[in-house]
C-alpha cells in the first residue's frame, strides 16, 4: 500500500510523556540503521531520505531509505512515485530477506521492511552531486556550496558525531575534577599575541575597534586571579592568517587554566581529557602519552612536533668525522643522518637530485647520499673522500643493511636537525589518520629563540608571560638562549594539538623578563597594563593549556583536512561558497560605523 497521507495505524510513542528516547519520536519508532533480525515481526516506523529506488515492473518497488544511522531496504507492493532525496515516513513489518538476497556489506542487510505504508513528507529536486562516496571526488567548492547536502553523507555524519563524542568525553573527564565552565568575551581589545587579528568597528565609539579573540589567554588568567581555581571552555578563536589543511579563520579549542599547580598537574589533566576523547572516538587501543624534551625531539626527529609512528630517526655522526679530510664534513658543528629502509631501489639518480634540491631549499649547504649494498658496501659520489674507518662507522651507527639509502647533512646543529627532520617526514610519514595513535608531550622548550637583529635582544619563544625553568634562572642575563621554559606542546601523529605553559605570577620575575626583551615599565604598562594591574592584587601560581579540537577530531576521524570535521568551514582562500561571505555592506552601515572603504586593498609596503 502506498499513500501520501499520514498512516492511520497508531504506533507506540516511547518515553514518558512522548519525549524522544534515542532516535525515537512521535513520527518514528526506530532509526533506519538500527533495525536488525531481533526486530523481525515488529511493526515499525522509520523516517529518512530516499537513497535509491528500484522498480521491479508494476509488482514491487525497492526503496533504500537513509538517515544518519544508515540504510534500510523498504519493499512496497506495486509502484511508488518517489525519487532521490524525497523525505519519507515508512511504516512496515520487519522480515528476514529472502534466501540469497541478504547484503553482508550493510548493517541492516539481513532484514527488510514489508507491507509498507509510505508517507511522502517532502519532495526534492535532483541534487547536484551523488550523496554517497562518489561525492569525495567532487570539487570541494561545490561540496561546500551545497554543504547542507554534503552533510547527509555517511562520511560527514560520522565526522560530526565523532566530534560530538570527543567534546562530550572531554567534558566528562573534567567535570569530576572540579573544573568550572566559563564563557569569555568575543569582543575584546586588540592584543599582541602574534597572529593577525580580526577587528570589529565600534558604532558607539567611532574610530575605535574591538578585536575578536585569538584565544581566551588574558581572561582565563584573570579568572585565576579571581579565584576560580579551575576553568575550562570550548572556546571559539579567530585569527586572520593564511589558511591551509590544518588551519581555519575560526577554530575551536579546549581551553583550560588551573591554580596552585606545576607542569605535571596540567599535563596529567590534559592527558586524561585527550585519552578519554580518543577512547570515545575509536575502539583501537591508545598507548600512554610519552614525554620528551624539546632538545631530544630535535635531536631524534628534527622537528618539535615529532611523529612517533615510524622510525627513520636522526643518527648522530659528528664524532665519526672529527678528523675527516672531507671538506664538507671537516669542522662541521653537527653531522647527522637518516636511514631510509629499502630506499636504494626506490630512489634513482633523478629522485636523489630532487632530494638534494629539497635539502638546499630547507637551508642546507648540500646533501650527501649513500646507497647500501651487500655486506654494508657503500656507493656514493663522496665515497672516495672518506676513509674506510669513516665508512664503517657510518654503517655501524645507522644499522644500515643491503638496499637501504642513507642521507647525511653537515651544518649548524639547528639546520642539520631541521633539514633531516623535514626529509624524514617527506619520505616516511604516513597519512595523519593512518596507523596507531601516538601522543607525545614535548616539554622544556627554549624560553628565547634567537636574537632580534635590530635590537640585539632575545626573542621570546612563546609569550613574555611564560615561566622560566627554575633550574635556569641563574642564566637569564648571562646566557638567555640556554634558558629553558615551563612551556609544553601536545603532539599527535606529527600534528601539534596545542600549547601551554606555567605562567609568571610575580611582578619581580615579570619585570626581569621585560628587561631582557627591552620593554620598559612604562611600555609594559601601556601595552599590558589592563592585564598586569590585576596581578598586583595577589595572583596564584597558575598554568594552562589549549587543545585544538579541529585537529584532534580530524586525526581521530582519519581525515587529513580539518574542513572535513567542521560543519560549515571556509575554503582555503577564506571564502564561504554556501553564503557567499565575505560580502560588501551598504553605505549606510559603513556611515553608522564611521568606516570608509578604500578602492583597492593596501599593499604590504603601504
Amino acid at each position: 500500500m502506498t499513500t501520501t497521507q499520514p498512516a492511520t495505524g497508531e504506533l507506540p510513542i516511547p518515553g514518558p510523556g512522548g519525549s524522544p528516547v534515542g532516535g525515537r519520536t512521535a513520527m518514528r519508532t526506530h532509526l533506519c540503521g538500527d533495525l536488525r533480525a531481533e526486530h523481525v515481526g515488529q511493526t515499525v516506523s522509520v523516517c529518512g531520505w530516499v537513497a535509491h529506488r528500484r522498480q521491479h515492473g508494476q509488482a514491487l518497488s525497492f526503496v533504500d531509505l537513509r538517515d544518519h544511522s544508515g540504510l534500510v531496504q523498504v519493499v512496497v507492493d506495486g509502484s511508488v512515485d518517489v525519487r532521490s532525496e524525497y523525505v519519507l515516513r515508512v511504516t512496515g513489518t520487519v522480515v528476514i530477506r529472502p534466501e540469497g538476497t541478504a547484503n553482508p556489506a550493510l548493517a541492516t542487510g539481513e532484514i527488510e521492511l514489508r507491507d509498507c505504508a509510505v508517507d511522502i513528507l517532502s519532495t526534492a529536486i535532483p541534487p547536484p552531486f551523488p550523496l554517497d562516496v562518489r561525492a569525495d571526488a567532487v570539487d570541494e567548492s561545490t561540496r561546500l556550496a551545497y554543504r547542507y547536502l554534503d552533510l547527509r553523507r555517511e562520511r560527514m555524519q560520522r565526522n560530526l558525531r565523532t566530534r560530538s563524542a570527543v567534546l562530550l568525553a572531554m567534558r566528562a573527564a573534567l567535570a569530576p575534577l572540579d573544573f568550572v565552565e566559563v564563557e569569555t568575551p568575543l569582543l575584546m581589545p586588540s592584543t599582541p599575541e602574534g597572529a593577525r587579528e580580526f577587528i570589529v568597528p565600534s558604532r558607539q565609539f567611532p574610530g575605535s575597534f574591538y578585536a575578536l579573540p585569538q584565544s581566551p589567554q588574558l581572561f582565563k588568567q584573570l579568572l585565576m586571579v579571581g579565584g576560580t581555581d579551575r576553568y575550562f571552555q570550548f572556546a571559539r578563536c579567530l585569527r586572520d592568517e593564511d589558511l591551509r589543511a590544518d588551519r581555519q579563520y575560526e577554530f575551536t579549542q579546549l581551553d583550560l587554566e588551573m591554580s596552585f599547580v606545576d607542569q605535571d598537574d596540567v599535563l596529567d589533566v590534559v592527558s586524561g581529557a585527550v585519552l578519554a576523547a580518543a577512547r570515545a572516538a575509536t575502539s583501537d587501543p591508545v598507548p600512554p602519552i610519552e614525554r620528551i624534551t624539546w632538545h631530544e625531539a630535535m635531536n631524534r626527529f628534527g622537528v618539535d612536533k615529532p611523529d612517533l609512528r615510524f622510525g627513520m630517526e636522526l643518527v648522530e655522526l659528528t664524532a665519526i668525522f672529527a678528523a675527516s679530510g672531507f671538506k664538507a664534513f671537516a669542522g662541521a658543528p653537527a653531522i647527522k643522518g637518516i636511514r631510509v629502509p629499502g630506499g636504494s631501489a626506490t630512489h634513482n639518480r633523478r629522485r636523489l637530485d630532487d632530494l638534494t634540491d629539497r635539502a638546499k631549499s630547507l637551508g642546507a649547504k648540500g646533501l650527501v647520499w649513500m646507497r647500501v649494498g651487500p655486506g654494508g658496501e657503500l656507493e656514493s659520489p663522496v665515497k672516495k673522500f672518506l676513509s674506510p674507518e669513516e665508512l664503517a662507522g657510518i654503517v655501524a651507527a645507522t644499522d644500515a643493511v643491503d638496499g637501504d639509502l642513507l642521507l647525511l647533512v653537515a651544518d649548524e646543529w639547528a639546520t642539520t636537525c631541521e633539514v633531516l627532520g623535514q626529509l624524514r617526514n617527506d619520505l616516511g610519514r604516513p597519512p595523519a589518520g593512518q596507523g596507531p595513535l601516538r601522543f607525545v608531550w614535548v616539554v622544556d622548550f627554549p624560553l628565547f629563540v634567537g636574537v632580534d637583529a635590530a635590537t640585539g635582544r632575545p626573542k621570546p619563544g612563546h609569550h613574555p608571560f611564560t615561566r622560566p625553568h627554575p633550574d635556569d634562572l641563574d642564566k637569564m642575563e648571562s646566557d638567555p638562549l640556554a634558558v629553558r621554559s615551563r612551556a609544553y606542546d601536545l603532539v599527535l601523529n606529527g600534528w601539534e594539538l596545542g600549547s601551554g605553559s606555567i605562567r609568571i605570577h610575580e611582578s619581580a620575575l615579570q619585570q626581569r623578563i621585560f628587561g631582557l626583551l627591552g620593554i620598559t615599565p612604562e611600555e609594559a604598562n601601556a601595552r599590558f597594563g589592563f592585564f598586569l594591574t590585576p596581578f598586583g592584587y595577589g595572583a596564584p601560581p597558575h598554568g594552562g593549556f589549549a587543545v585544538g579540537i579541529d585537529r584532534l577530531v580530524a586525526i581521530l576521524a582519519g581525515e587529513e583536512n580539518i574542513r572535513e570535521v567542521i560543519a560549515f568551514p571556509k575554503t582555503q582562500s577564506g571564502l564561504d561558497p554556501l553564503t557567499g561571505a565575505p560580502t560588501p555592506v551598504t553605505d549606510r552601515q559603513l556611515r553608522e560605523l564611521g568606516v570608509r572603504v578604500i578602492a583597492e586593498a593596501p599593499t604590504a609596503a603601504s
